[in-house]
């Protein structure tokens, strides 16, 4: 308010100057403008490459805190800043599959491999992505090639098994299963799908021992405990009350089991759905059979992980 009355004050003591000056405007020389030049940092390279291999970091983390939205924002940086690196495309691509968006994480292999072509890991997650996309002659094509690079990667092996499956190829897949195991020992889940396959083929003790191990190594894994309850059930009727005992159990840590259409997913052939089937009904599970069911929640998307 202050500067108002002045200014008020001084337009009444002059009376017409407002006019006189804006005709003199025109009269008058013009002055040179002077604009401000605000000063830009331009980082270095080598400044801008620690940048990003520090939210590339940053990303790893969230990753492994079970974050991939939050995770792809950060790996998005990462390769606007380091944009010919592949390990920052790989990166975004593992963020987007975790993230469910499946056609920007291929966009982003696709760039890694233009980047890296001899990067086995770049052709395995490819791999990995057409098999989650239901492209299983696809995936092993990728995964194959991925194996000529790093032949001994058990994850590969593992996943070329579960497409080999999907092909209806089990010998094939069997021996992939076989490959990943040796090459981790402690890789129960190919130890499990050894067994999917062994008793599709009839060779149910050499299953019942694959299921075996696995419950040796985890002792907790709903799949292999119904896989092996059934086995029991089918194979020794004196061993029927521990085979209702693994069947109540695993359909309580995992209700999902008790639908023939999960066990599908998780490439159950269709002996071993119907020796589950015929398990299941059995008076003393119709409970627990109940309460799985009223509690399943399948969804899209699932693994094939056995």
């Amino acid at each position: 308010m202050f500067t108002e009355s002045v200014g008020r004050r001084r337009w009444q003591l002059f009376p017409g100057m407002g006019l006189a000056i804006t005709l003199m405007l025109p009269l008058l020389p013009a002055q040179p403008a002077r604009a401000m030049v605000p000063f830009v940092y331009l980082p270095q390279a080598r400044q801008l490459e620690g940048a990003g291999l520090g939210i590339a970091q940053a990303a790893s983390r969230l990753l492994r805190l079970g974050q991939p939205q939050e995770a792809a924002q950060l790996a998005e940086l990462t390769v606007r800043l380091l944009p010919a690196d592949p390990r920052g495309w790989v990166l975004l691509a593992e963020a987007q599959l975790r993230s469910n968006n499946t056609e920007k994480a291929l966009a982003a292999l696709t760039r890694a491999k233009q980047l890296d072509p001899n990067n086995p890991g770049i052709w395995f997650a490819e791999g990995s992505l057409a098999l989650r996309n239901a492209k299983p002659q696809e995936a092993v094509g990728l995964l194959n090639r991925g194996l000529e690079l790093d032949p001994r990667n058990a994850g590969a092996h593992f996943d070329l098994g579960n497409a080999q499956l999907l092909l209806a190829q089990p010998d094939r897949a069997l021996r992939s299963f076989e490959q990943a195991a040796k090459l981790r020992k402690d890789f129960w889940e190919a130890i499990n799908n050894q067994g999917l396959v062994l008793w599709e083929a009839g060779r149910r003790p050499d299953a019942l021992e694959r299921w075996r191990r696995v419950l040796k190594i985890k002792p907790d894994v709903p799949e292999t405990s119904l896989a092996m309850a059934t086995g029991l059930f089918v194979t020794n009727p004196q061993e029927r009350s521990e085979a209702l005992r693994l069947a109540e159990l695993a359909l309580n840590e995992e209700p999902n089991y008790v639908l023939d259409s999960f066990q599908k997913e998780q490439l159950w052939g269709e002996k071993l759905r119907a020796d589950t089937r015929r398990l299941l009904s059995q008076p003393e599970l119709k409970t627990a059979v109940e309460r799985a069911t009223a509690n399943a929640t399948a969804s899209d998307g699932q693994s094939n992980e056995g």
